[in-house]
Protein backbone atom coordinates (compact mmCIF):
# COMPACT_ATOMS: atom_id res chain seq x y z
CA UNK A 1 0.00 0.00 0.00
CA UNK A 2 1.33 3.75 -0.88
CA UNK A 3 1.79 6.28 2.06
CA UNK A 4 -1.70 7.20 0.88
CA UNK A 5 -4.56 5.88 -0.99
CA UNK A 6 -7.10 8.13 -2.57
CA UNK A 7 -9.84 6.80 -4.17
CA UNK A 8 -14.19 7.26 -3.91
CA UNK A 9 -13.22 5.87 0.10
CA UNK A 10 -11.79 8.07 2.34
CA UNK A 11 -8.40 8.90 2.29
CA UNK A 12 -6.21 6.49 4.33
CA UNK A 13 -2.40 7.69 5.13
CA UNK A 14 -0.01 5.45 6.68
CA UNK A 15 1.64 6.49 9.97
CA UNK A 16 5.25 7.39 9.28
CA UNK A 17 7.26 5.57 11.22
CA UNK A 18 8.88 8.48 13.92
CA UNK A 19 4.76 8.34 15.14
CA UNK A 20 4.40 4.95 15.54
CA UNK A 21 4.86 5.36 19.33
CA UNK A 22 2.27 7.64 19.72
CA UNK A 23 -0.51 5.70 17.33
CA UNK A 24 -1.45 2.82 20.19
CA UNK A 25 -2.08 5.48 22.66
CA UNK A 26 -4.20 7.15 20.48
CA UNK A 27 -5.86 4.14 19.11
CA UNK A 28 -6.14 2.46 22.38
CA UNK A 29 -6.21 4.93 24.90
CA UNK A 30 -6.76 4.19 28.44
CA UNK A 31 -5.79 0.86 27.84
CA UNK A 32 -2.53 -0.30 29.23
CA UNK A 33 0.24 -0.64 25.97
CA UNK A 34 1.72 -3.53 26.54
CA UNK A 35 -1.87 -5.50 26.47
CA UNK A 36 -3.03 -2.92 23.93
CA UNK A 37 -1.05 -3.80 20.93
CA UNK A 38 -0.65 -7.70 21.42
CA UNK A 39 -5.08 -7.97 21.96
CA UNK A 40 -5.21 -6.77 18.03
CA UNK A 41 -2.44 -9.20 17.55
CA UNK A 42 -4.68 -12.33 19.67
CA UNK A 43 -7.72 -11.24 17.67
CA UNK A 44 -6.00 -11.61 14.17
CA UNK A 45 -4.43 -15.00 15.15
CA UNK A 46 -8.37 -16.42 16.52
CA UNK A 47 -9.71 -14.99 13.18
CA UNK A 48 -7.23 -15.87 10.96
CA UNK A 49 -5.56 -19.42 10.77
CA UNK A 50 -2.80 -18.42 8.18
CA UNK A 51 -1.52 -15.33 10.37
CA UNK A 52 2.09 -16.05 11.96
CA UNK A 53 2.89 -12.77 13.50
CA UNK A 54 4.78 -10.33 11.99
CA UNK A 55 4.94 -6.65 11.66
CA UNK A 56 1.89 -4.47 11.17
CA UNK A 57 1.54 -0.96 9.81
CA UNK A 58 -1.15 2.07 11.13
CA UNK A 59 -3.05 4.10 9.16
CA UNK A 60 -5.29 6.94 9.94
CA UNK A 61 -8.42 7.53 7.91
CA UNK A 62 -9.71 11.12 6.62
CA UNK A 63 -12.21 10.57 9.66
CA UNK A 64 -9.64 10.31 12.10
CA UNK A 65 -10.21 6.64 12.59
CA UNK A 66 -7.26 4.57 13.22
CA UNK A 67 -6.36 0.62 12.66
CA UNK A 68 -3.63 -1.51 11.81
CA UNK A 69 -2.60 -3.71 8.93
CA UNK A 70 -0.28 -6.76 9.04
CA UNK A 71 2.19 -6.63 6.64
CA UNK A 72 3.35 -9.32 4.23
CA UNK A 73 -0.11 -10.66 3.48
CA UNK A 74 -2.20 -9.57 0.25
CA UNK A 75 -5.27 -11.62 1.15
CA UNK A 76 -6.33 -12.97 4.20
CA UNK A 77 -9.09 -15.59 4.91
CA UNK A 78 -10.82 -14.92 7.74
CA UNK A 79 -13.49 -16.87 10.24
CA UNK A 80 -15.21 -15.56 12.93
CA UNK A 81 -16.99 -18.50 14.69
CA UNK A 82 -19.36 -16.25 16.91
CA UNK A 83 -20.99 -15.20 13.58
CA UNK A 84 -20.46 -18.25 10.66
CA UNK A 85 -18.21 -15.47 8.72
CA UNK A 86 -15.50 -17.52 6.33
CA UNK A 87 -14.08 -15.14 3.49
CA UNK A 88 -11.60 -14.05 2.00
CA UNK A 89 -10.32 -10.18 2.15
CA UNK A 90 -7.65 -7.92 2.08
CA UNK A 91 -5.02 -7.84 4.26
CA UNK A 92 -6.38 -3.90 4.81
CA UNK A 93 -9.64 -5.04 5.56
CA UNK A 94 -9.02 -7.99 7.58
CA UNK A 95 -6.63 -5.55 9.80
CA UNK A 96 -9.65 -3.37 10.04
CA UNK A 97 -11.71 -6.01 11.47
CA UNK A 98 -9.32 -7.24 13.90
CA UNK A 99 -9.32 -3.37 15.22
CA UNK A 100 -13.09 -3.08 15.23
CA UNK A 101 -13.09 -6.42 17.65
CA UNK A 102 -10.23 -5.37 19.11
CA UNK A 103 -12.02 -1.83 20.19
CA UNK A 104 -15.17 -3.40 20.13
CA UNK A 105 -14.13 -5.75 23.21
CA UNK A 106 -11.57 -3.10 25.09
CA UNK A 107 -14.45 -0.65 25.33
CA UNK A 108 -16.43 -3.15 27.44
CA UNK A 109 -13.81 -3.86 29.68
CA UNK A 110 -12.36 -0.24 29.89
CA UNK A 111 -15.32 1.39 29.83
CA UNK A 112 -13.72 4.59 27.96
CA UNK A 113 -15.98 6.76 26.11
CA UNK A 114 -12.54 7.52 23.97
CA UNK A 115 -12.20 3.79 22.97
CA UNK A 116 -16.23 4.14 22.22
CA UNK A 117 -15.69 7.03 20.11
CA UNK A 118 -12.54 5.57 18.19
CA UNK A 119 -14.67 2.35 17.05
CA UNK A 120 -17.26 4.77 15.75
CA UNK A 121 -14.90 6.50 13.90
CA UNK A 122 -13.07 3.26 12.38
CA UNK A 123 -17.08 2.13 11.74
CA UNK A 124 -17.90 5.10 9.51
CA UNK A 125 -14.49 4.41 7.95
CA UNK A 126 -15.39 0.89 7.09
CA UNK A 127 -18.69 1.58 5.74
CA UNK A 128 -16.50 3.69 2.97
CA UNK A 129 -14.32 0.61 2.70
CA UNK A 130 -14.58 -0.75 -0.78
CA UNK A 131 -14.50 -3.95 1.34
CA UNK A 132 -17.08 -2.85 3.56
CA UNK A 133 -19.75 -5.72 2.49
CA UNK A 134 -17.39 -8.15 4.02
CA UNK A 135 -15.90 -6.21 7.14
CA UNK A 136 -19.81 -5.66 7.99
CA UNK A 137 -20.33 -9.51 7.45
CA UNK A 138 -17.35 -10.16 9.76
CA UNK A 139 -18.04 -8.22 12.26
CA UNK A 140 -21.75 -9.11 12.54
Amino acid sequence: MTDTLTTNSPTVTKIPDEERGEFIPKMLPGVPLIFAENYVFDIMSNLCREYGGGFWDYFRGSNGALYMVPTGYDRMRLVAEGNGFDDEMSADAAGIVATLFALSHLSFRYQSDRLSEMYGRLLEFAYAHPESALICRAID
